[in-house]
């Protein structure tokens, strides 16, 4: 079953790509559990959505994003290396975090993964888009099969509460 609204993010580790350089391994509860965030996923770094729109969508509204107040960060179960290289490809800014699950752990945690054994793929994140105030889920967009509309950039952009409307108690 996938996580819900309302439910805290599970805490487990993940690789974070920042700046172009992987940064350090981190647990989830400390990149959630404060603040406002959008977390976004694609089945994979270098794959034609992904690359040509998913992950550009977020670096060219990233500043609107930051205005805000709310971090973005992106994930593929993809390992960390693979995602340096494509932040450098595709000129993610400062700020902007990607996030590598290799193992699939934290998507599988958050119920999200999908079986892409039959395209060579393995196991995969589905695309979908969350928001979380201190680590609690408060929206959350998966797509269907092969659509790519409500996890967009611009759907969470439009979809974001107001920093007055969000509630602050963690």
């Amino acid at each position: 079953m996938s996580i819900q609204i309302g439910q805290p993010l599970p805490d487990l580790d993940v690789d974070v790509i920042e700046d172009g350089a992987p940064v350090r391994r981190v647990s989830t509860a400390s990149l959630f559990g404060h603040g406002r965030a959008v977390l976004f996923a694609v089945p994979g770094a270098f794959t034609p959505t992904c690359s040509d729109h998913h992950l550009p969508g977020y670096v060219q509204h990233f500043r609107e994003f930051q205005e805000r107040g709310v971090e973005v960060f992106g994930m593929a179960v993809n390992d960390a290396y693979v995602m340096q290289a494509w932040a450098g490809v595709q000129q993610v800014p400062p700020g902007l975090k990607l996030l590598a699950d290799g193992n699939a752990s934290f998507t599988r945690a958050l119920g999200l993964e999908f079986d892409g054994t039959a395209y060579g793929m393995g196991l995969r994140a589905r695309r979908f888009a969350l928001y979380a105030e201190n680590g609690v889920v408060r929206l959350l967009h998966v797509e269907a099969p092969g659509e790519f509309r409500v996890s967009t950039a611009e759907a969470m952009l439009q979809a974001l509460p107001a920093p007055e409307a969000s509630t602050t108690a963690g």
